[in-house]
């Protein structure tokens, strides 16, 4: 279960050093091969290879005919990419994807559950407002009973 959000430093090269506390487990889910892809709302999804493999189907089987499933189907399943982490614990972030993200230097690393999401450090401070926005009002489905 991978959690929480650290901003990382992109080296000369794109590599992205995986924090220590998440490496082991993300190495034991991932069976030696991980999936970094990106996501319409312009980040990365880093995911161990098995946790994508349902989800990478599913999308699959929607229609190409319909215009926005097949958009979606050309971000998720086109940019995906096949990545193993270094003898360092790096992972290299492609240019494409990179600029797709508009990654530079500062990147955050959240932890979705089952995966992570990689963001510029303006789109993880537009997400973060966003957020604050729109939680302003009433709780969305599912969370009128969460106490925190």
């Amino acid at each position: 279960m991978f959690e929480g959000a650290a901003a990382l430093s992109l080296d000369a090269k794109g590599r992205l050093a995986i924090p220590a506390r998440h490496r082991e487990a993300l190495l034991a889910a991932a069976e030696g091969s991980l999936v970094l892809t990106a996501h319409p709302h312009r980040c990365l999804l880093l995911y161990p290879a098995p946790a994508w493999q349902p989800i990478r189907d599913q999308i699959l089987k929607a229609s190409s005919l319909d215009a926005r499933t097949a958009a979606i189907k050309r971000v998720l399943v086109g940019n995906a990419r096949t990545e193993g982490l270094d003898t360092a614990g790096r992972l290299l972030v492609a240019p494409e994807l990179r600029d797709y993200a508009q990654l530079e230097k500062t990147v955050y690393l959240v932890g979705m559950g089952s995966h992570f999401e990689i963001w510029s450090e303006a789109g993880w401070k537009q997400q973060n407002d966003l957020a604050a926005e729109v939680l302003t009002g009433e709780m969305p489905s599912g969370f009128g009973d969460l106490v925190l």
